[in-house]
């Protein structure tokens, strides 16, 4: 179904050849059968259906009767799923920064505490029993502001990385959906969508987190991101950027094929006409993201090791790095910091999906707006 340049992919009534003027009055409305007549979300009456031949019918159209109440408080409801498909890009790629911006920043000193907790062979002062005693360790011994050091470099990676992550997303995932299943969702192309997505997302985010990582570790000899970056290029040269940038892979592609699989799942099941419901959204990240983060905890365990270098293990290539971590630690070692790690991918995907979802239906929203509005003065 199609109006005003919104393209609807559930749609319960086959509109071949019917007559232009239903369609119209269809366009966003629930339309429903009740004893052979077609009626809107609102019960009005838009026509029937009269035998013609056995087994097939002919759909008599009738237009809806306006009345001053119904021309002006009935509107057609906005299928912000179906984006107006000139501008899909950008209000994804716009909607995914703000979302990727606001998740990392107000998520940044559980980050903080998951790096430290990761430590394989953490000091003294960066022993922590749990994430509440990291933070208030944090805090009393080393000032309110060192949990969110280095939070400006990982904001000023993540809008790109995250504009470029949704927009790949969701033009692979309807692409790919209607290849397979046209009209239908299809959870192998939401995983393939979802490992695309990383590849990019990756690639500009890696940098940023090598220096992130860096400035959180207890200790931190770095004065500020410029003097860490220098630092970085003078002594490890360019590649120590990308040192954790394999790993990071084999960490996020199946973090993020979980991820959106389950998200995807979980909307079909609390949101199942794809609306925008705020609370079917924070619902659907919030367990999308503990289940991928709980599940790939050993992989985010080997990537900080890659990142920090640490004294201990400096000497640790990338093809060394899972056998370095059972050296030192054993299976244990695999899952250090899980429980900072579930805590932080919990909030960190619900505001991430939330968000995301606010300002794509918001952006929708007004381009379907101006479009009714030029509508109409054309029409004049």
């Amino acid at each position: 179904m199609e109006a005003d340049g919104f393209v609807s992919r559930r749609t319960s009534v086959d509109t071949t050849g019917v007559d232009s003027r239903v369609t119209g009055a269809a366009a966003g409305a629930e339309l429903r059968m009740l004893g052979g007549r077609l009626l809107d979300a609102t019960g009005g009456f838009v026509g029937s259906f009269s035998p013609r031949m056995a087994g097939e019918h002919d759909f008599v159209p009738m237009l809806h009767r306006a009345t001053p109440e119904t021309s002006t408080s009935v509107e057609p409801e906005i299928d912000y799923e179906g984006l107006p498909q000139g501008a899909a890009t950008s209000t994804h790629m716009l909607a995914g920064a703000v979302a990727g911006i606001m998740e990392h920043c107000l998520m940044y000193p559980i980050d903080c505490v998951k790096t430290r907790m990761q430590s394989l062979q953490p000091e003294p002062g960066a022993r922590y029993r749990n994430v509440m005693d990291a933070l208030r360790q944090i805090v009393r011994t080393e000032g309110v502001w060192r949990p969110i050091r280095g939070v400006n470099v990982l904001a000023v990676g993540a809008g790109p990385a995250h504009a470029l992550y949704f927009a790949c997303y969701e033009k692979i995932k309807f692409s790919l959906s209607d290849a397979i299943h046209p009209g239908t969702n299809s959870h192998f192309a939401n995983g393939v969508a979802g490992c695309m997505a990383t590849v990019l997302h990756d690639a500009i985010m890696n940098p940023a987190e090598v220096v992130k990582q860096r400035m959180q570790m207890f200790n931190s000899p770095y004065r500020g991101v410029v003097d860490c970056v220098g630092s970085l290029l003078r002594r490890e040269g360019p590649a120590a950027f990308y040192r954790s940038y394999t790993t990071q892979l084999t960490m996020n592609v199946p973090f993020q094929a979980l991820h959106f699989m389950t998200y995807e799942y979980l909307q079909e099941l609390l949101n199942p006409h794809r609306q925008y419901n705020p609370s079917s959204h924070v619902v659907s990240g919030a367990l999308a993201g503990a289940l991928a983060a709980a599940a790939t905890t050993p992989l985010d365990v080997c990537k900080t090791l890659l990142n920090t270098q640490e004294a201990q293990a400096i000497h640790v290539i990338q093809a060394e790095a899972f056998r370095t971590v059972y050296r030192m630690g054993g299976m244990p070692a695999f899952f250090k910091g899980v429980q900072a790690r579930v805590i932080y991918q919990m909030p960190s995907t619900a505001i991430s999906w939330s968000v995301y979802e606010f300002f794509k239906y918001i952006i929708t929203k007004r381009q379907h707006e101006r479009r009714l509005r030029g509508d109409r003065e054309g029409d004049k």
